[in-house]
């Protein structure tokens, strides 16, 4: 059992960058928010608001009653988007990205020459160089390194900000034991409820569990893959399979009645089944959903026949919409469910069906090639500037191609009445 991997986390990401670019933020506690208002949450801290009791999800408004002097931010995803391909250009430098893992987290696998705890080290140390080089010395990581990635990412968090933590084989498991249930990667809120129910209160315990045990709580295989990781043990990594595609957005106030409410949703429709073509899925339930402020909400979902083309999709959220009930919109969202991989997929049987699935991936060709909405449905016409890029956990955004600037202005934008013909 050697070192095999590397698990590179950047600190406060979003904060950090913020704090890079903006000398004036440095030393001080800031708030990252979607849009400028203390009605949204922070999405992300710098590490002085940490120290003054203000977490990720923390709402502004309390936020800002607990440290006074916290600034807040409006986040800038496509600055974040450049400064990710940033730091994995300074990554490479190093060593090779194995896997991308978030807007944040990378991992690496170690090669011969690198396995050994010195010489692990060492290639973590001109890791952090290459960052502060390229990046800056705001941009700071905490990595992780380990027999297996399962473990490489736990030490990443072992020793935040800026940290670098070794999990030698000799160290297991019982270099584990001090950390709390939820700081293992898999244990959410569910599965802390369950382990808890049935008695397991700290890492330790989960540790000394059998093979047979840990099978019995997961009730899967997942139970005794747990078992080796634990223990350092590298096993083949399962393909995934994605369960569902979805957008949601925080209202800006401009947009906080039932126009506006409409008029996001369909800008977040058009983006879900822009990224649902790219991934190679297709759906057969639309889910929608409205917060409304200061309390309460609205969901409703249709059922679909295997579908990837964006009018009909948008047909099914119109007929949801009817049921609309009117009111003060605060965050809306929509997902793409029960979906079936490409592969696995009976084209549509006629031909009108086929020519929607075309026209929606000619679509996506020009736009990839002229830029963002360079060509869209007349449907997305008064929306299409509503919700601006956003990141979630896994998905990265590509950069804009900065030679195509100008050429939304060339392109002639595509009615929805002409494409339903």
């Amino acid at each position: 059992m050697v070192l095999s991997f590397m698990f590179i986390d950047m600190n406060a990401y979003f904060a950090s960058v913020e704090q890079q670019m903006r000398p004036e933020l440095r030393g001080k506690p800031v708030g990252v928010a979607p849009v400028m208002t203390d009605a949204t949450c922070c999405i992300a801290v710098s590490y002085e608001a940490r120290r003054r009791g203000i977490k990720t999800g923390t709402p502004v408004w309390e936020a800002r009653k607990v440290c006074p002097e916290l600034r807040i931010v409006e986040a800038r995803p496509p600055l974040y988007v450049k400064v990710h391909h940033q730091f994995i250009a300074a990554i490479e430098e190093c060593l090779h990205v194995d896997e991308v893992k978030s807007i944040d987290e990378v991992s690496c696998r170690l090669m011969d020459g690198e396995r050994k705890p010195y010489q692990a080290r060492a290639k973590a140390l001109e890791v952090k160089e290459s960052l502060r080089r390229r990046c800056g010395e705001y941009l700071t990581c905490s990595i992780g390194v380990a027999p297996n990635r399962f473990l490489a990412k736990v030490g990443s968090n072992m020793q935040k900000p800026d940290g670098l933590v070794i999990l030698e084989p000799r160290d297991l498991p019982h270099k584990l034991y001090g950390l709390d249930l939820p700081d293992l990667p898999g244990i959410g809120a569910g599965m802390y409820h369950r382990l808890r129910y049935r008695g397991i209160d700290t890492v330790r315990q989960l540790c000394e569990l059998s093979l047979d045990e840990l099978h019995d709580i997961w009730s899967s295989v997942v139970g005794k893959r747990w078992w080796y990781w634990l223990r350092g043990h590298e096993l083949p990594e399962e393909p995934t399979r994605r369960q569902s595609i979805g957008h949601s957005h925080v209202l800006p106030p401009k947009y906080r009645d039932d126009a506006g409410a409409h008029a996001v949703m369909v800008r977040l429709l058009h983006k879900a089944a822009a990224r649902l073509r790219a991934k190679g899925y297709w759906a057969r339930r639309l889910r929608v959903g409205v917060a409304y402020h200061p309390r309460g909400r609205w969901s409703a979902y249709r059922n679909l026949e295997l579908c990837q083309d964006t009018i009909t999709l948008t047909e099914a959220f119109e007929h949801l919409w009817r049921r609309y009930p009117t009111g003060r919109p605060s965050r809306v969202g929509l997902v793409l469910e029960r979906l079936t991989p490409q592969s696995c997929a009976t084209a549509p049987l006629f031909d009108g069906e086929r020519r929607r699935v075309r026209l929606s991936r000619i679509i996506d060709d020009l736009n990839t090639r002229f830029g963002e909405n360079a060509v869209y449905l007349g449907s997305m016409h008064d929306s299409r500037r509503t919700a601006p890029m956003r990141i979630s956990f896994t998905n990265i955004p590509d950069l804009p191609d900065p030679n195509v600037n100008n050429a939304n202005a060339k392109i002639r934008k595509w009615r929805h009445e002409d494409a339903a013909e």
